[in-house]
């Protein structure tokens, strides 16, 4: 069987000015960046704005797990799949970082069949919007400690600067870094930390801003510090929200690629979902939504994370109202949370199955609590046996849900001709009266309680001293109205991540609380995850290599 990459480089894409064109959009409304890519233009996104909305389909997962699920590559599959059956369809997903590409999880542009191209540009350096991201952060965290350097007028407490310097890589050695060392000149000795790219507020901004004059509201509401007194001071403050706008101008328009079958997808934002809200951006699901009959757009890692934050923080704040959620899940995947060895999953094993498929269960009882009609994808792998095959769709039916066998990594389009079918009809058949969680108007820890209990399964939540300080100051400031974007591992729906299945009867524990006052949202930082990545023992790096050809190897 070929790699994905393989598939990726002998497909024969299309320019990029005719898949636009496939979709009413002209060469004027581009600005490209090469033959296959393309930013959609300010003017073009103003000329749409009055455009009547297409549907709105969410695709999430089962928690990840070493056997993989598939989540974008189903998506992908999917969008292919509507425009086989005649609708207008478009796809709307995240960026990749260069962490987990470079690290272990691999590229982000789906596999098999089911891929959006460039391969090698998505995976990599692309349109250039992820440098623009760490440039943003990276000036504001340079003008924060030249200010203090330059006689510090805003009395800003170097004892209490939270905000952290970024890359967009795995680097474990840059969480906890000592600044300012040398001379008197080199800056005021403190403490300092750097996040990956992804989860830097900047990021979660660029995905939730509709315009550029919200994208500056935002950057001006960004927490740098407190002062002596405990006042906050903003970006604003420091006067870096200008040139930090002028560094994202270009980061802010959605970008435009294609899959295989030359399906439109919009590529744009890529905050992680276990430390971050995990959704691509608001403005390219919006001109999706403008430009097609049917929207399809994923949320990062499981329905516990990815879903709820599309749910509770980019529906909310966006006005959304999704139609239909996807819940992707594998046979290879349920068993190893029903204990089988990552070795052994090929053979049929429908005990391990029957086990976790309480994994699925759960993720299923979530999605059903926001109201929206949900469908099971049950992404097929050549080792699934018939009799593993109709356990999980008898399943599915006792609890209310359909699934469909989805062979889209192997078929393309064709192979979800069958799962796009089902998530029409269940438009067409079923509304959705999408509801979110919990009310704006509960406070922070109550918010916290409902995620903890209701989607995790939690039976207790406790808190450091240092996160409950935290929480008195966000009252204090009056951000309880905020959601609240939980940080947590993406391998269990607990924080620990060796709790596979449905772990119940847990305490979640909440290290840290902060306020992101520009992306408008609460972090609850939950048990040992990291804002800043390590790279395993043997990195994907490792098997990345580039011929005298230019043509790249070992990207997957």
């Amino acid at each position: 069987m070929k790699k994905d990459i393989e598939i990726a480089r002998e497909a024969v894409m299309l320019p990029i000015k005719d898949v636009a064109e496939k979709i009413g959009i002209s060469e004027d409304d581009l600005e490209l960046y090469g033959k296959y890519k393309a930013k959609l233009s300010d003017d073009y996104l103003k000329k749409i704005e009055h455009n009547k909305d297409g549907k709105l389909i969410l695709v999430t997962a089962i928690n990840p797990t070493p056997a993989g699920e598939g989540k974008t590559t189903v998506s992908v599959g999917l969008g292919q799949a509507l425009a086989k059956l005649n609708k207008k369809a478009i796809v709307a997903l995240r960026e990749p970082s260069l962490g987990p590409c470079f690290g272990i999880k691999g590229g982000a542009a789906g596999g098999g069949y089911s891929q959006v191209v460039p391969m090698e540009d998505l995976n990599l350096h692309f349109t250039g919007d992820f440098h623009a991201v760490t440039s943003a952060n990276n000036l504001l965290a340079a003008l924060l400690d030249n200010h203090i350097q330059q006689g510090n007028s805003l009395q800003i407490d170097t004892r209490q600067i939270v905000w952290k310097r970024c890359m967009d890589m795995n680097d474990r050695v840059l969480r906890n870094i000592v600044v300012g060392l040398g001379n008197k000149t080199d800056g005021v000795v403190r403490e300092d930390h750097f996040v990956i790219s992804v989860a830097s507020e900047i990021m979660a901004i660029l995905c939730l801003a509709m315009d550029l004059d919200d994208l500056k509201e935002r950057l001006g509401n960004i927490i740098v510090a407190y002062t002596y007194d405990g006042k906050p001071v903003t970006a604003r403050d420091l006067k870096a929200v200008g040139a930090m706008a002028a560094l994202l101008k270009d980061a802010i328009k959605p970008n435009l690629v294609q899959t295989l079958e030359h399906t439109p997808v919009l590529v744009h934002g890529g905050p992680f979902a276990n430390i971050a809200h995990g959704c691509n951006s608001v403005r390219a699901t919006k001109t999706a939504l403008k430009i097609a009959d049917y929207a399809v757009t994923e949320a990062g890692f499981g329905a516990d994370l990815g879903a709820e934050k599309f749910f509770d923080i980019k529906c909310r704040k966006a006005g959304l109202v999704p139609l239909a959620v996807v819940l992707v899940a594998t046979i290879r995947a349920l068993k190893y949370n029903g204990g089988a060895d990552k070795t052994a999953l090929s053979q049929e094993n429908l005990k391990a199955l029957q086990a976790g498929i309480v994994n699925l269960e759960k993720h299923i009882e979530n999605l059903q609590k926001f109201k929206v009609p949900v469908v099971v994808a049950l992404n097929s792998f050549v080792t699934d046996t018939e009799a593993e095959i109709a356990f999980v769709r008898e399943f599915c039916e006792k609890k209310g849900c359909q699934s469909v066998l989805a062979q889209v990594w192997e078929k393309g389009g064709e192979g979800g001709v069958e799962l796009a079918r089902q998530v029409l009809n269940l438009i067409e058949t079923e509304e959705s009266a999408f509801t979110p969680l919990y009310q704006e108007s509960l406070t922070i820890q109550q918010k916290i309680e409902k995620i903890a209990t209701e989607i995790y399964g939690a039976a207790a939540i406790s808190y450091t001293p240092a996160a409950e300080r935290e929480l008195k100051k966000i009252s204090r400031l009056g951000f309880d109205h905020f959601p609240v974007c939980m940080a947590k591992t993406q391998y269990s729906l607990s924080d620990d991540a060796g709790a596979l299945g449905r772990p119940e009867g847990f305490t979640l524990h909440i290290r840290e609380v902060y306020a992101a006052a520009g992306a408008g949202f609460i972090v609850a930082i939950t048990g040992n995850i990291m804002t800043m990545p390590g790279l395993p023992k043997e990195p994907a790096a490792f098997a990345i290599d580039v011929d005298e050809e230019g043509k790249i190897t070992g990207l997957f």
